[in-house]
């Protein structure tokens, strides 16, 4: 994700700010599980990809993910997400002592 810091000389502009680290959040997990997996970008898409069976026009064939694949898969995606939401910590109010 990206990790350049806003220049102090403007106001940081929150909507602006999280947008864009959302729109990159799926590219960053997408390079996350591609390491995480030994996989190529084109491999991550061909196993996203679901595909009918041959003669037929309702089953589909799923690409088989190992256990060890879907459990890196689930691992990279909350490491992905936490990352993002200790990132906006920032934005969200804090209680005030009285």
């Amino acid at each position: 994700m990206k990790k350049t810091m806003p220049s102090t000389s403007h106001p940081i502009n929150l909507l602006q700010d999280v947008h864009s680290r959302m729109i990159n959040l799926p590219i960053y997990f997408r390079e996350r599980v591609c390491e995480e997996c030994s996989w190529s970008i084109p491999t991550f898409y061909r196993k996203m990809r679901s595909a009918l069976k041959p003669g037929s026009d309702k089953e589909r064939i799923t690409p088989n993910l190992s256990n060890a694949e879907k459990e890196k898969i689930m691992a990279v995606l909350d490491e992905v997400y936490e990352s993002f939401w200790e990132y906006c910590e920032k934005y969200r109010k804090k209680p005030t002592k009285k």
